[in-house]
Formats: structure tokens, C-alpha cells, sequence
């Protein structure tokens, strides 16, 4: 199976893992997991961007272009760089990247000069994706970016259908091998005011709009 393939799998698990943990009966999660939940870093991760396989870096030694190179994170989560061979570089921040590029051409390089860009972020294709599902006009999935709130999100979706029960929407993130159900109140946000249920979303979340019960 293709690691996209295996990433597509992981969001749909996501997904049905939803239904199992009270997404069908709109059940918010508990008091104290739903403030575990919001107290999550809702930063853009690409401000805290973490490599993996399918990426690709640009590794850029200033004053040897010989060996500054652009490589794809392989499968086995590492890179092939001149003169060091294989560095890890799956679970490494590009700074953290950098440094053991740095260090391993110290051995052969005075003071290197070490800096690395991502130019195809095609391991968080899928994971640093939001969306909305529900009751709404065009359900979306897009990439998060830092600041997007709950409301952002049902705006994007082209807001409400007829049918749509605001105030129970429920947003959902993952935590650990848990996935929280934060209640909130859009109708609130929208007619009153009320934005303290105007979350930041997280990479990965999902915000659920449900229908009236007639």
C-alpha cells in the first residue's frame, strides 16, 4: 500500500472513529477533555512544520553548491546528503534537520553553513487538513492556516442549510488515541455575539452541523 494510500486510511479511521465516540448522537465529550482539548497548540503547523516521507528539502550549504542538493524524504524517513550520507530526517523539525546536517560536515567542512527549505509538503497533505460536514451548504476540506477559527470554517462551507441545528454543533479533535466532542454554539456566535464557542481550529479537526429533529 502507497504511504498515501496508508494516510488517506488513517483520516478515514478518524472519520468512522467519530461515529463510534458519539459523533451520531452529538454527545459532547467531557468537562475535563474538552479543556485538555482546547489547551492544544492551535498554531499553523507549519509554523512547528515536522518532516516526513514524501517531502522534499532543499539542503543549501552556503559556498558549496556541489553539495547542496534537493532530496525527498524517503519511505525509511531519511535523506541522502554528499560527503555524510543518510540523515534522519522524519520527526525533525528543518532547524533540527539542519543542525545534524551541520554537524555531520563539520568533519569535513570548516563552520558549514546549513539551511533547509521545504519545497513539496506531501506528508501532511491529509493531517493538516479542517472540515466541515454537517448541515451545511458545500461541505469543505481545506488546509488550516494559523488564526482560523470555528466561525472561518462554517463561513467557507457557505454557511447553514435550512435544516441545520446551529447551537449543537460539535467540533471535533483528536487527543491522543481519543477524539473530544467540543460542544458549540454557532447560532449564539452568529445572532448574539457570543464568541467564546469561536474556537481556533487545530490541523486535523472536524466541526459537525446537525440537523433538526422534526
Amino acid at each position: 500500500m502507497s504511504l498515501k494510500s496508508l494516510v488517506s486510511a488513517s483520516v478515514l479511521s478518524f472519520m468512522a472513529a467519530l461515529l463510534l465516540t458519539g459523533c451520531a448522537s452529538n454527545t459532547p465529550s467531557s468537562p475535563e477533555m474538552v479543556q485538555r482539548a482546547l489547551a492544544m497548540d492551535s498554531r499553523d503547523s507549519v509554523d512547528q512544520y515536522v518532516l516526513g516521507a514524501t517531502d522534499v528539502v532543499r539542503v543549501s550549504v552556503w559556498r558549496n553548491e556541489d553539495i547542496s542538493i534537493s532530496v525527498p524524504v524517503r519511505p525509511d524517513g531519511k535523506i541522502s546528503v554528499p560527503l555524510v550520507g543518510d540523515v534522519q530526517a522524519s520527526g525533525e523539525t528543518p532547524e533540527q534537520l539542519a543542525q545534524a546536517i551541520r554537524v555531520a560536515l563539520s568533519e569535513y567542512i570548516r563552520e558549514p553553513q546549513v539551511s533547509i527549505v521545504v519545497t513539496s509538503m506531501g506528508s501532511h497533505e491529509f493531517t493538516d487538513r479542517v472540515r466541515v460536514t454537517g448541515a451545511v451548504r458545500q461541505p469543505v476540506s481545506i488546509p488550516h492556516r494559523s488564526g482560523m477559527t470555528v466561525l472561518d470554517m462554517f463561513l467557507n462551507a457557505g454557511g447553514a442549510n435550512q435544516f441545520a441545528d446551529l447551537n449543537d454543533s460539535m467540533l471535533y479533535r483528536k487527543v491522543g488515541d481519543e477524539v473530544v466532542a467540543i460542544p458549540v454554539q454557532l447560532d449564539d456566535i452568529l445572532s448574539k455575539g457570543r464568541i467564546d464557542t469561536n474556537y481556533l481550529m487545530r490541523p486535523g479537526d472536524i466541526l459537525t452541523i446537525p440537523e433538526r429533529n422534526f
